[in-house]
């Protein structure tokens, strides 16, 4: 299955402010436990959607925030 980029720029980047947000969370203890991985997890995700631009939710229900 061939990886369609379906976000736009402004997507990625609050997808990537998130991700900065979520580490923050994460390592400095803020967040911890069962919360914290969970926000780790999104984390990860979020930013292989923001590096492949290809959001498979988007997909899932055919949007894309791309013009």
């Amino acid at each position: 299955m061939k990886l369609t980029p379906n976000m736009s720029t402004a997507d990625r980047i609050i997808r990537l402010v998130i991700v900065a947000v979520f580490g923050w969370l994460y390592f400095t203890g803020t967040v911890a436990g069962t919360l914290g991985l969970v926000l780790l997890i999104l984390a990860v995700v979020f930013l292989f959607t923001s590096t492949t631009a290809f959001c498979p939710i988007y997909r899932l229900f055919n949007l894309s925030t791309r013009k």
